[in-house]
């Protein structure tokens, strides 16, 4: 029997000759690997970006009435849908009384 292990690496497409390059440059000038300085680089703007991330997810969630824990669960585990304009509706209309 064998065990198969998952490939949690994430594929990004080609950078394209000028940022390959810089990426190339910017690993050499920190002393590590492409593939490690972007990992750097990614994860770096993601911290910078976390609170715009959850302000977003906030809004999705209150936009549906739910928890952003819920939201936030149901967006990492796949079952997240997108709204059409017709089932938005009257969500997100004024009620006196509310913020806005």
């Amino acid at each position: 029997m064998t065990n198969s292990k998952k490939d949690d690496r994430l594929a990004l497409p080609a950078l394209g000759e000028y940022y390959d390059d810089l990426l190339h440059v910017d690993a050499w000038v920190n002393n590590r690997s492409k593939v490690v300085q972007g990992q750097n680089l990614l994860c770096t703007e993601l911290q910078e970006r976390e609170a715009k991330i959850k302000e977003r997810v906030e809004y999705l969630a209150k936009k549906r009435g739910i928890s952003f824990d819920e939201m936030w669960l149901s967006i990492l585990s796949g079952k997240a849908q997108r709204m059409t304009p017709s089932e938005v509706g009257g969500m997100l209309e004024y009620k006196p009384g509310e913020e806005g």
